[in-house]
């Protein structure tokens, strides 16, 4: 069970004729309770509502979800003055070829080996994917969306710095269960061959 520190004893005692062991958390322990939900793999994983709509609730969710090793947990969002109670349902396996959710491309984009690196003001992230206008990043320093920013990619052969903004992000966890953020970058000024070159290099 998660959630904000003062509802912990009213949901402690809503879950007294449960069976088997209760563990809870604060909001505010969200970190070590993933630790935990991953080592232990609980049935049930509970989460009151006001925590589990906040971007740190959905982060614990989305990464329950995409564990495999705990597909079997039941995730479970409750409230701590009612009988209201919520499954989360496992998203079902994409039919058919994934749909970009962030709009039309404006250019190709590739999946990117890991020896690529990007720097975001200065703060080193993981490049995901690359096109010679735009990229997808992790970082663990927050991003805003429409935030200008100043962008490196870098290599061992080059060092290409230019501006760019940010299109979107989203809260996560990693699957170390560290805080970070997922972003999409829009190129402003690149060097669209230096780009292409750097792309080529780390092109999965």
């Amino acid at each position: 069970m998660v959630a904000a520190s003062e509802l912990l004893p009213s949901l402690r005692e809503r879950a007294a004729e449960i069976d088997g062991e209760l563990l809870m958390f604060s909001d505010a322990d969200a970190l070590s309770a993933l630790q935990t939900i991953v080592t232990r793999r609980p049935q049930v994983v509970a989460l009151e509502r006001m925590f589990a709509v906040t971007p740190r609730g959905a982060a614990l969710i989305n990464r329950i979800k995409a564990d495999p090793s705990l597909r079997d947990a039941e995730i479970r969002v409750v409230a701590h003055n009612s009988d209201y109670r919520r499954i989360i349902p496992r998203a079902a396996p994409p039919s058919g070829p994934a749909l970009d959710q962030r709009g039309t491309r404006r250019a190709p984009r590739f999946k990117i080996t890991d020896s690529a690196t990007a720097m975001l003001d200065g703060i080193s992230g993981t490049v995901i994917d690359l096109s010679t206008v735009g990229a997808q990043v992790v970082a663990p320093g927050g991003l805003k969306p429409n935030q200008r920013i100043a962008m490196g990619l870098v290599d061992a052969t080059a060092t290409l710095r230019f501006n760019a903004s940010v299109a979107w992000t989203s809260f996560e966890m990693s699957p170390a269960g560290a805080p970070r953020y997922r972003a999409g970058i829009n190129f402003e000024d690149a060097d669209p061959a230096a780009v292409d070159a750097f792309l080529n290099r780390h092109k999965l």
